[in-house]
């Protein structure tokens, strides 16, 4: 059966398929896991259609000289704008965390040029967890003034832009946060939204969006179908895996392969103990999308407040910085 937009079945469709996929990958054996100097550490390896450039093992050391070629990287001309999708439609699997976080540590190393961008089509929190809140403005008031903001160039543009923005604490990134009256998602169609990514590339070097959850939606696969690059976001649970593995079948049958080939996976930990489930879901999503990257647990994350970069553990940081080149190694 197809959706109503023609992107696809329907995830519910496929009783025990995730299942069926694990047990899969369980038997053919076990991937290789490198560390952070580039060796693999002694476990069977499985073939998959790319190497596993993402870096699962979270707990060694980086290489000397590992940092300084990430930020070298991060701080490079990267031919153009470029908007980096976050993306999952299931809840709860650190679509919101992953989209700052990326902002925050782009932003840190860059000094300037990135925003992250709420596009929830309701109550999304990034304006919340992101960004000090020195006025309301949300999408909505960007998209009622969009023609007169449009009409802005060079410098004038930016100014006229950051009226609509919040910003991060240490002005690293740049906020446009979601509106929360649900008519208004009916205004975010095809065309509005493209205008939208079109100022925000005009004034910034890299946009970070929250798609929300509704695959159905205009403004969700607006942004796919204009996005650089996929960040399928997962926390080590079957049913958020199901659901990533399923969006990816659909942007597969949209036309979007080259999007699906070239994703990160990154899995973040919602505990301090790593769920025994997380190689194989590693194993699973490096022969899907281009890297897998694992992020770790952090309290300071954990009370669904603000976040601050600075307040991160060091361990967190580097996770971090380590996840950035990977997502914008094309580049």
């Amino acid at each position: 059966m197809e959706t109503d937009t023609g992107w696809g079945p329907a995830a519910g469709e496929s009783p025990g398929r995730w299942r069926s996929i694990i047990e899969r990958a369980r038997m053919t054996g076990r991937a290789s896991v490198p560390t952070r100097d580039g060796r693999a550490e002694g476990r069977a390896t499985i073939p998959t259609q790319r190497p596993l450039l993402g870096d699962i093992e979270w707990r060694t050391a980086p290489a000397a000289g590992t940092n300084d070629h990430i930020i070298a990287s991060l701080r490079r001309e990267l031919g153009g704008p470029r908007v980096i999708a976050f993306a999952n439609p299931k809840g709860g699997v650190h679509k919101t965390t992953a989209t700052v976080l990326c902002a925050a540590t782009v932003g840190s190393v860059r000094g300037r040029g990135v925003v992250a961008w709420d596009d929830n089509e309701l109550r999304g929190t990034l304006g919340l967890r992101a960004g000090s809140a020195r006025h309301a403005r949300t999408i909505r008031h960007l998209v009622t003034e969009l023609v007169e903001v449009e009409s802005h160039t060079g410098f004038a543009l930016s100014e006229r832009i950051d009226d609509f923005l919040r910003h991060a604490s240490d002005g690293s990134y740049d906020v446009l946060a979601g509106e929360e009256d649900p008519r208004f998602a009916r205004r975010l169609d095809p065309h509005t939204v493209r205008r939208v990514l079109d100022v925000l590339r005009r004034t910034h070097d890299v946009i970070c969006v929250d798609t929300g959850n509704n695959v159905e939606s205009a403004n969700w696969q607006t942004v796919l179908e204009g996005a650089d690059q996929l960040v399928i976001t997962s926390v080590p649970r079957e049913d958020a895996a199901f659901t990533a593995d399923w969006m990816l079948d659909l942007l597969e049958e949209a036309g979007m392969g080259h999007l699906v080939a070239n994703a990160v996976t990154l899995l973040s930990l919602p505990t301090p103990r790593p769920a025994p489930i997380i190689d194989d879901l590693a194993r699973h999503f490096a022969g899907r999308t281009r890297a897998v990257t694992v992020v770790p647990y952090d309290p300071v994350l954990e009370t669904g407040a603000s976040i601050e970069y600075s307040m991160l553990s060091p361990a967190t940081r580097q996770a971090w910085l380590e996840a950035a080149g990977v997502i914008l190694a094309p580049f």
